[in-house]
């Protein structure tokens, strides 16, 4: 394995996994980081030229006034200078006669302004002086340490730096936002057609009414939901030819069972009419789970159902057998499910387990998204390789069960078609009472 796998598993379970999260982070993330670099390039580059050059123009004409009053130190020429650094220069200048400057102020812990104009002074005064930054919010006060005393020179702040910036980041911010709140929505009405899509493919996949689909969104989006909607409505138009044939097929053959059963009521009784009414009979059950089997009562609409009253009929159907059977529930006892259809899958598992087993468990568990049903048994059980080809139509496995039982080898069939039918599905497990254990997950 290597060293780039551990972190490329780690980001994935980081990212977002719904699509509309994944659309609007491909759209952010590269914003962000243009707006990050745009800011720091601004503020690497334009913030601290511009800053440097406003700091070396207040140091040059700071330097200029000392040199000034160096080259003529009396009271007209100071009161000149004063009025022309007013006037002119935009600076409140002061001559005192101190010999020291105050102590050195602490600097800031991140100051551009105090760097530059430090630097600046430096270069043209070459003098000692004194600066502060941060006493007094708008101004900045410079003092330079002359041969006869001490020039104090007050400047806007704004003189020094580049006190603007602030107004580009603003901008920048809520230009920004501005983006992504048209990204937000335009994602969102996006996005909504493929939810939509989900939904419908869903309900159908659950046998359930859906509103009808509106096709709309982006051109992929309308032909993936133009697909769907062509697919459902050939196979409603398929379940409805299968149903109207299997109806017509129906129809005729108990029709001449009916009159087999007829010209045999006729006769005299033998063992041979006796032989020939059993078969009738058994024709009459296999033609009755093979129509059940195709038909998988498709067209019932589900509905919300009592579960446990469900499991109570059951166990008196089973009880009549001879066979033990408990039923335990937990959770909402009201599942939405196509009742009738439901009714026969977990009929089936039932009366299956009680041909075969003496105790019989049912344990019903609905945590609000899934229904589970736990048939367990005491019976012989169906070995592991077996567990999955049991459900194989017109399939018995004489050699796990009594093969003095009858059947058509329908009956999993069914339960599994039920179950699929719904959205879920049927496992066969070990069962902690010796046997085995059926269970029947659909979402409710």
């Amino acid at each position: 394995m290597s060293a780039t796998q551990p972190a490329v598993g780690w980001a994935r379970r980081l990212l977002p996994k719904g699509l509309y999260t994944r659309s609007l982070l491909i759209i952010v993330a590269p914003m962000v980081l243009l707006q990050g670099v745009l800011a720091f390039v601004f503020m690497e580059r334009h913030y601290e030229v511009v800053t440097e050059r406003l700091s070396n123009a207040v140091a040059q004409n700071v330097a200029a006034l000392a040199a000034l009053h160096a080259a003529s130190p009396s009271p007209e020429s100071d009161a000149t200078l004063i009025r022309v650094a007013r006037e002119r220069l935009s600076l409140q200048v002061e001559f005192t006669a101190d010999r020291a400057l105050p102590p050195p102020r602490p600097r800031p812990f991140f100051s551009i302004l105090d760097e530059a104009l430090s630097k600046q002074l430096k270069e043209e005064l070459k003098r000692p002086f004194w600066i502060d930054t941060v006493g007094r919010s708008n101004f900045v006060e410079i003092r330079v340490l002359l041969d006869d005393g001490v020039m104090k020179a007050i400047a806007r702040r704004s003189q020094t730096y580049a006190s603007n910036s602030h107004i580009f980041l603003v901008w920048m911010v809520c230009a920004s936002l501005v983006l992504i709140g048209v990204a937000i929505l335009f994602l969102r009405n996006q996005i909504k057609p493929i939810v939509e899509l989900s939904g419908a493919a869903e309900s159908f996949g659950k046998g359930r009414a859906a509103p009808e689909l509106r096709i709309r969104g982006a051109r992929e989006v309308r032909e993936a939901s133009r697909a769907f909607v062509d697919m459902r409505d050939r196979i409603e138009r398929q379940i409805e030819q299968r149903t109207a044939m299997l109806a017509g097929v129906s129809h005729d053959l108990r029709t001449m069972l009916t009159r087999f059963r007829l010209q045999l009521a006729v006769l005299d009784e033998c063992p041979e009419i006796e032989d020939l009414n059993r078969d009738v009979d058994e024709m009459t059950r296999m033609l009755e789970a093979y129509l059940a089997f195709v038909r998988g009562d498709a067209g019932e609409p589900p509905q919300p159902t009592d579960v446990p009253a469900m499991l109570d009929d059951l166990k008196r159907a089973a009880e009549t057998s001879g066979a033990k059977v408990s039923v335990e529930s937990h959770g909402d006892p009201v599942a939405v499910v196509r009742p009738d259809a439901f009714r026969r899958c977990l009929g089936n598992l039932v009366s299956n387990a009680a041909r075969y087993a003496r105790r019989i468990q049912v344990t019903a568990i609905h945590d609000g998204r899934t229904l589970e049903i736990r048939i367990d048994d005491d019976g012989p059980g169906v070995p592991l390789e077996k567990r999955e080809e049991v459900f194989r139509p017109f399939l018995r496995l004489d050699a796990a069960r009594n093969q003095d039982h009858g059947g058509s080898g329908l009956g999993l069939a069914i339960t599994r078609d039920i179950a699929r039918s719904h959205g879920g599905d049927v496992t066969l497990e070990q069962s902690p009472l010796g046997g085995l254990r059926a269970v029947v997950r659909v979402p409710a």
